[in-house]
Order: structure tokens, then C-alpha cells, then sequence
């Protein structure tokens, strides 16, 4: 049984795309270092000692709400259809 080349490559390219376990965890971590820059000042203000789980805690809501204000800012779409009495209505 012979594979088709475009699916080797296919197959290839989705293996090349996934990370490594120790890669996501760099990955989270690089993350974790930015969070706790820009958001540890705000939370050592608000009086949350620095280094500890509530301060961490901290952080992490602060870039929650700030990732759910960022999504509300863009207007929703409404798409309509159908014939009168059955419309049907789809929001993204």
C-alpha cells in the first residue's frame, strides 16, 4: 500500500507542529515572566507581597480581566436567515 505524497506531508507538518512537553513548559514559563512583569507592580501596590501565592494569584486574575475586556471590545456580528416565521439567527 502505497501513501500518497501530500499525505506524507501532511503527516509531517502536524508532527513538526507539536511541541514537546518540556517545550510548552518553557512556553508557559516565558509566559508566566511576562505576566509577572507587567502585572507584579500593579499587585505590589494593591499590597500583595511579592513572591508569594496571592501576589501570583494576583496577577493572573489582573491578565484575565484584562484578556476579557480586549475580547468585549470588539462588536459582536449577527448574521440572519431564512424565510419570515423561521428566520434563524447565528452571533460571532
Amino acid at each position: 500500500m502505497r501513501i500518497p505524497w501530500t499525505t506524507a506531508i501532511a503527516a509531517a507538518l502536524l508532527v513538526a507542529g507539536c511541541a514537546t512537553p518540556a517545550e510548552q513548559a518553557a512556553r508557559a514559563e516565558r509566559e508566566m515572566d511576562r505576566l509577572m512583569v507587567v502585572y507584579g507592580p500593579a499587585c505590589e501596590k494593591l499590597g500583595f507581597q511579592r513572591d508569594t501565592n496571592l501576589w501570583r494569584d494576583c496577577i493572573l486574575r489582573l491578565a484575565q480581566k484584562e484578556s476579557y475586556e480586549r475580547a468585549y471590545m470588539y462588536p459582536l456580528t449577527t448574521s440572519c436567515f431564512g424565510p419570515p416565521g423561521f428566520v434563524q439567527c447565528t452571533t460571532y
